[in-house]
């Protein structure tokens, strides 16, 4: 589903960073963060309607999408939230929503722990957070950051096929029409050749997979209401993280998608726009665990 209006950017730490800004510009910002390896158009089905009574800004995270990829440039997750914050200051938004799936919420966390008064609300939907992956895919992320950190790294980026690597991976979600091919080449093209693969094995270098005890340990210091979204079909990420999400933080609501993988906002769209509209409805403490199936 395409959009209506055409990208924008803007340069942060010195790279064009480009994002999609639509409804009426003076209402409350909606800032949405998308997944690896995904890019803005993972939360398409969404958009539209958030919209209609917000000003939502969806970005292509720096390096993904349409936006630079600098090899100049550090990529370790302190660096990456502290960059979210400069995100935020070059777009003119002091506070603002925040919600973001997969890595993006990994950065949307720490941020609302660091910044807690610039985040008025807060979406986790199937992200690593404050764990890491399931054995099988903590194995295959810290393989690539070992290569990517390694000597070697400059010459398998001339022969390593990362674009039909990323693309066998998706294999379900495309199988399944969740994602359809052209969303997964928007997704994927600019892996394609060694610009692309040097550019993902110098982001993996400065990638950490192990759990972040900090993150877990700043769960209690986030005040804003705050919805944890999960489907809970993900191979990648265990429901227990979304669980202990909502334990954690004082003002969570949990919901839970049955049915619905890691990739949760294309293949549960409606349910995970309901739960983002109740986010954004709420303004009360208390916490519950709503059914989304």
């Amino acid at each position: 589903m395409s959009q209506p209006a055409e990208m924008r950017s803007v340069r942060v730490d010195g790279a064009r960073l480009a994002y999609l800004d639509l409804g009426d510009p003076a209402a409350e910002p909606v800032v949405l963060l998308h997944g690896y390896p995904a890019n803005h158009r993972s939360w398409r089905h969404q958009i539209p309607a958030l919209a209609e009574r917000h000003r939502v800004l969806a970005l292509d995270w720096l390096g993904w999408g349409a936006s630079e990829r600098r090899t100049d440039l550090r990529f370790d997750y302190d660096t990456e939230v502290a960059r979210l914050g400069r995100v935020l200051d070059a777009l003119g938004i002091g506070e603002c929503n925040l919600f973001g799936h997969d890595y993006g919420g990994f950065l949307a966390l720490g941020f609302a722990q660091r910044h807690p008064a610039r985040v008025r609300r807060l979406a986790i939907l199937n992200s690593r957070a404050h764990r890491t992956f399931v054995p099988a895919w903590y194995a295959v992320f810290s393989l690539v950051g070992l290569l990517g950190r390694s000597p070697l790294a400059g010459p398998f980026a001339k022969i390593l096929p990362v674009a039909a690597i990323n693309r066998a991976g998706l294999r379900t979600p495309l199988r399944e029409d969740v994602i359809d091919r052209g969303t997964l080449d928007d997704y994927l093209g600019w892996m394609r050749g060694t610009d692309g693969a040097r550019w993902l094995l110098h982001y993996f270098s400065d990638y950490r997979v192990p759990a972040r005890r900090d993150l877990a340990e700043g769960l209690g210091r986030i005040p804003c209401p705050t919805a944890i979204v999960w489907g809970t079909g993900d191979d990648y990420l265990r429901t227990t993280i979304a669980e202990e999400l909502a334990a954690g933080i004082p003002r969570a609501e949990l919901t839970l998608i049955a049915g619905a993988g890691h990739f949760v906002t294309e293949k549960a769209p409606r349910e995970v726009l309901a739960a983002l509209r109740h986010l954004l409805d709420r303004d009360r403490a208390g916490a519950k665990i709503h059914d989304g199936a």
